[in-house]
């Protein structure tokens, strides 16, 4: 037997050049962190972002007004998308996003803005695990009730 041989039955079975799955636990259990690494999609965290904004009060809709039409014809096939008016920027233990709303009317636009960063960092912090630096919020409207009602018949016509 050479001096250098291994001694013990698992040593001698791993090769040189051990591959992922084939090397030595090294003494870990099952409750024992395992090597790796996590990656999350900007997606995932854009999704977050706008789940938060949307549980703001006083938030009407997220985008702008292209945007907003785009998704109403998302709804009515139910196909709604969660990241409509916010956009991310992730990094590897940070993130920064940027979401656009419509406010209703009648609430008071910076608190409500206020509290969209907020829930945003918020959230994006407890279910991301990321710092997040930086929500800004970007206000492009304000929802009058009456502006969903385009009922015709129900108004004066001005010219017959």
């Amino acid at each position: 037997m050479a001096e250098n041989a291994p001694t013990t039955p698992a040593a001698q079975n791993v090769p040189q050049s051990a591959s992922r799955v084939n090397r030595p636990l090294n003494g870990r259990g099952q409750d024992t962190p395992v090597d790796g690494k996590t990656s999350i999609a900007e997606g995932v965290v854009a999704k977050v972002a706008g789940i938060a904004t949307r549980e703001v009060a006083g938030v009407y809709a997220l985008g702008g007004g292209g945007a907003r039409a785009l998704g109403a014809i998302r709804d009515a096939i139910n196909a709604t998308d969660l990241t409509q008016g916010v956009k991310v920027e992730v990094g590897e233990t940070q993130a920064a996003a940027d979401i656009t709303i419509v406010v209703e009317y009648g609430a008071p636009i910076q608190e409500v803005a206020d509290q969209v960063r907020t829930r945003v960092a918020g959230a994006i912090t407890r279910l991301v695990g990321l710092e997040v630096v930086e929500v800004n919020v970007d206000v492009n409207d304000v929802h009058i009730p009456g502006d969903d009602n385009n009922d015709d018949d129900s108004n004066e016509k001005r010219v017959q």
